[in-house]
């Protein structure tokens, strides 16, 4: 028996699960994961908060996971709240869970691409009709235009992803706000990169006070290196939580991931203090690329993307992408024709990598 033999829903026929190539290669840049292994002293403690709770696995989890909203609300601060804070297993399960709130058959949700993929599949998985707007050629989003999508198409959720994923660029704090003036529903900012910005580049969770329909969106996996714990989490006014809450699975926090992700968060300062490292490869990949002749994306991620080819945009990126992987380094081929992304590692990494585009 073949999938199409089943009876699964029209809207699913066809399609094909979300997920990067998992190789065992030399050098892997290719999920913006954080490449640096999580220091002995932190494993320490994470693995002292997880013995802790094994006693008690015949028990179930605090089902609303009240620690640990009370921590990561300690971390984001901005006069946050455990009230204000929820968190699941990973972004795309926060993200689920509010299409599940407020999108669903006959709702729409728009994003501007080329962004995050997994948003409008989500949108797919609860039934909410997505709409891909667009970015500008130079990928930024323009206020003016981002506005006139929505008067156009008046979604009930609107994405923002800042940094772009997978182009690294920042919004601008104006076309958030001019999106939170317009929009009629909820508007979620993914801020999954938020801790690579550049200096002086603003989070969306400054504007949470005055909009009380704004979702921050943040990740533990990539700048705290957590990316195997699972933890995501969203900054809002309470009754967004409350709503998020009618639609969660009950206890769909283990023990061990509330206990580890607890321990993550108290050790911080050691987590994050590989996120400077990371950012100088980051600018090294663009300065370097930019030097020979390469079109590369602004970014402000831990991430970069580049043109395949010297000077504009073209050339087949599945050439480029096979033949690097062929020298030992995978990238990510994002499906954007004529560009390649690349995550910042190490500088062993970020060397191999250069050494064989070059």
């Amino acid at each position: 028996m073949r999938i199409d033999d089943l009876p699964i829903r029209d809207d699913l026929r066809g399609q094909t699960p979300y997920g990067a190539p998992q190789l065992d290669v030399a050098v892997r840049l290719n999920t913006n994961e954080n490449s640096y292994p999580l220091p002995d002293d932190v494993v320490e403690a994470i693995g002292k908060a997880v013995q802790g709770e094994l006693r008690d696995l015949n028990r179930y989890p605090d089902r609303d996971a009240m620690a640990l909203r009370t921590v990561l609300a300690d971390y984001l601060g901005h006069g946050l709240s455990p009230a204000n804070v929820w968190a699941a297993n990973g972004s795309n399960e926060v993200q689920q869970q509010l299409l599940q709130a407020f999108g669903g058959p006959g709702r729409k949700a728009l994003g501007f691409g080329p962004s995050y993929s997994m948003h409008p599949l989500l949108a797919l998985g609860t039934g909410t009709d997505w709409i891909g707007a667009l970015r500008d050629p130079d990928f930024g989003l323009d206020p003016v235009a981002a506005v006139a999508q929505i008067e156009e198409h008046d979604p009930d959720l609107v994405f923002l992803c800042s940094p772009n994923n997978p182009t690294g660029t920042a919004l601008d704090p104006e076309v958030i706000a001019a999106v939170l003036d317009r929009a009629r529903g909820v508007v979620i900012v993914d801020e999954a990169y938020a801790e690579f910005a550049r200096a002086g580049t603003p989070s969306a969770l400054t504007l949470l006070p005055e909009h009380p329909r704004l979702i921050v969106s943040r990740t533990m996996s990539k700048a705290f290196g957590f990316a195997g714990g699972r933890l995501g989490y969203f900054a809002a006014h309470p009754a967004v939580v409350e709503a998020v809450q009618l639609v969660r699975l009950p206890y769909h926090l283990s023990a061990l991931t509330q206990a580890a992700a607890r321990a993550a968060v108290a050790q911080r300062d050691a987590l994050l203090a590989t996120v400077e490292a990371i950012k100088e490869q980051r600018d090294r990949i663009v300065d370097t690329l930019r030097e020979r002749g390469y079109r590369v994306a602004d970014s402000d991620a831990n991430f970069v993307l580049f043109a395949v080819s010297p000077g504009e945009a073209s050339g087949n990126q599945k050439v480029t992408w096979q033949r690097l992987l062929d020298r030992g380094v995978l990238i990510r081929d994002v499906g954007l024709p004529g560009w390649l992304r690349v995550t910042a590692g190490t500088p062993a990494e970020t060397d191999a990598f250069l050494e064989a585009l070059g």
